[in-house]
């Protein structure tokens, strides 16, 4: 059997032949030739490495099983497993932007769809607003003041401390007392 792994187009066209008679012992000299073109190949079109190396081993099957479909007088192996490969690289191509238009489309009917009632959400949050107000007005001036500042003033709890003149152990103790009791207030659950 001829050496596939050579530079010569005729040893790699013969190796292809041994393979479309069946001969399992030719692949893999046709593998070990043609895989880093085709693998390049794949990359160059698709630009992802996991999606490349999977369409190498979809085209390297591809090749083995229809290898009997290879006609030398055509082109050389590594054209003809080249071809293969950037047809279903961009068989993948077309194949991915479908599925994403699929998906966006469905998301779009999804969210028109579903109607809202602007005025409840506003009631809703309305109230929301009032049940904070009320709740925090439960929490001892330490606990709101420390609170506050962490969540409405956006400061972290260096800052809060340094703000109010207290240990950060502290004012990190303050804020979650205070958390836990805005939760039990609001009754909120844990889940």
């Amino acid at each position: 059997m001829p050496n596939a792994r050579t530079t010569e187009p005729d040893a790699l066209d013969a190796a292809l032949a041994a393979c479309a008679g069946g001969d399992p012992d030719a692949f893999a000299p046709v593998y070990d030739a043609l895989s880093p073109s085709v693998f390049g190949a794949a990359l160059a079109v698709l630009r992802d490495r996991d999606h490349a190396a999977e369409v190498t081993q979809e085209v390297m099957v591809e090749v083995w099983q229809t290898a009997a479909r290879f006609d030398a007088t055509r082109g050389s192996a590594r054209t003809w497993a080249v071809t293969l490969t950037r047809r279903r690289a961009i068989d993948r191509v077309r194949s991915e932007q479908s599925r994403r238009a699929r998906d966006q489309k469905d998301l779009d009917a999804s969210t028109v769809g579903a109607e809202r009632d602007v005025v409840a959400e506003e009631v809703e949050r309305g109230l929301d607003r009032s049940a904070v107000r009320d709740c925090l007005d439960t929490l001892t001036e330490t606990q709101r003041d420390a609170v506050v500042r962490a969540y409405y003033g956006d400061l972290t709890y260096r800052e809060v401390a340094e703000g109010l003149g207290a240990a950060l152990p502290t004012v990190k103790s303050r804020i979650r007392d205070g958390l836990i009791r805005l939760r039990d207030c609001l009754g909120v659950n844990r889940g």
